[in-house]
């Protein structure tokens, strides 16, 4: 059964690896790719459409109608890009965090009550192609963990990746004393790689909601 998608994302942000057949990029470009994608398992777009460009608005009306379209869905997925975080405006003045925030509440509407979202995270390679500005795969032989660069992300997001109350940790023995290495979905928030999520969009999905389900093992942060 399709799923009700909310994506956030920095519009704007071009530095991303050009799409086939396209001289010129944006995050926005992935967006467009993904509905696409979406629309073939049925699932249902809940973001904002192509030319629906919600900066155009007052700030209260854009409030209002992302409240309205994340009451609507039941899976926020952040688009992961290197450029998405300005630095020289504070977070609390970015829509990202803000709509991961709303994504996070649990939301009354007309006496019915909707519980927080599913969060997936789909990181977007930089011009280079490389995911290494938030993802870096380890060469361990055994255990083939990814090195995750939370400290570029929104204060949000890094809250709530690495929040599972009890996590596994893996009893590897090829690091260095005192690395620790978790198993399993140590993080509310997932994350996959492009390449990945497009060739298998319903597999991702279908994690992202099963630690949705599983919500009370994690520590959650609404807050921005």
């Amino acid at each position: 059964m399709g799923k009700k998608i909310f994506v956030t994302y920095k519009y704007s942000d071009s530095n991303v690896l050009k799409l086939p057949g396209r001289y010129y990029n944006t995050v926005r470009h992935y967006v467009d790719e993904l509905q696409s994608l979406i629309a073939y398992d049925d699932h249902i777009n809940k973001g904002e459409n192509d030319g629906e460009d919600l900066s155009n608005f007052k700030e209260s009306t854009i409030g209002s109608k992302l409240r309205e379209k994340i009451y609507d869905s039941t899976i926020t997925i952040v688009m992961i890009s290197q450029g998405m975080k300005t630095n020289y405006t504070s977070e609390s003045e970015q829509w990202i965090p803000w709509e991961i925030s709303y994504s996070l509440r649990e939301r009354t509407r007309n006496g019915r009550t909707s519980k927080p979202n599913a969060i997936l995270a789909v990181v977007i390679p930089d011009c280079a192609g490389s995911y290494e500005h938030f993802l870096l795969e380890d060469s361990c032989p055994s255990c083939h963990f990814t090195i995750f660069k939370t400290d570029v992300l929104f204060k949000i997001l890094r809250d709530n990746m690495f929040n599972q109350k009890n996590k596994t940790i893996s009893n590897c023995n090829n690091h260095a004393q005192g690395t620790i290495i978790y198993q399993g979905y140590y993080s509310y928030i997932f994350a996959v790689k492009w390449c990945d999520f497009k060739d298998n969009i319903n597999k991702y999905i279908d994690i992202a909601v099963s630690i949705n389900e599983n919500i009370d093992d994690y520590e959650i942060t609404k807050q921005v």
